[in-house]
């Protein structure tokens, strides 16, 4: 058997990979699953944090920034294996998929309060001002004026963010999340053949790629909106 031949036979062996698509397809449903529920609630989360904080009440200001310096600074896969492993020790028991959901949905949310809080302070105060003259309140301030022209200002930092984030799903495989990479290993080891990495590397592309593309669209999209 030729280099070439041995290379296939390693990476793409048809028969490993025929065996094992069913898994890996199935490990893509987890995972998609997972990337939604991280997105969506960690955005709600962050702008929902960034709002509360335009209040300016110094405890919650306090907690708040809290909450995001530590989620921004210690590693998800650190968080995941104490509320995996440690949780359990004082009576609260999570699935794999919670907790991945969990802690990946709050250090998103981390990041997105930041973000969007950026954005709000880019905000010029006149903007503030002349909403308030009008008779509007704060609350409607920030809801019908400011907060409209900070979340187009966040659409390429948060993308972007929000990618890197929810690849971190593959963390799911040290504490036995049936993802793609769960699978993937899993298949691995069986079969000993490194064919269903290749597929799972695959089944990232397919998942991501369009998020990405869709990514630069919004970026493009709302580039004018900057200046």
């Amino acid at each position: 058997m030729g280099p070439f031949e041995r290379f296939l036979d390693t990476f793409f062996n048809e028969t490993v990979m025929a065996k094992y698509l069913p898994a890996i397809i199935g490990g893509m449903g987890v995972t998609l699953q997972l990337a939604v529920l991280v997105v969506v609630s960690g955005i709600v989360l962050g702008l929902l944090l960034a709002c509360l904080r335009a209040y300016r009440i110094k405890a919650l200001n306090i907690a708040i920034v809290a909450f995001s310096d530590v989620f921004r600074a210690l590693p998800p896969l650190v968080i995941i294996l104490i509320a995996y492993f440690g949780l359990p020790n004082v009576g609260l028991s999570l699935s794999a998929f919670v907790v991945i959901w969990l802690v990946l949905g709050l250090t998103l949310g981390a990041f997105a309060e930041e973000i969007f809080w950026a954005g709000i302070l880019s905000i010029h105060k006149g903007q503030w001002e002349a909403a308030r003259s009008t008779g509007l309140t704060f609350t409607q301030t920030l809801l019908s004026v400011v907060l409209p022209q900070a979340v187009r200002l966040t659409v390429p930092p948060l993308t972007n963010r929000a990618i890197a984030i929810t690849k971190s799903t593959a963390l799911g495989m040290v504490i036995g999340l049936p993802d793609i990479l769960g699978e993937a290993t899993t298949a691995q080891s069986f079969s000993g053949n490194a064919s269903p990495l290749m597929m799972a590397a695959i089944a990232y592309i397919v998942l991501f790629l369009p998020l990405v593309v869709f990514s630069r669209w919004l970026e493009t999209r709302f580039k004018w909106r900057q200046a």
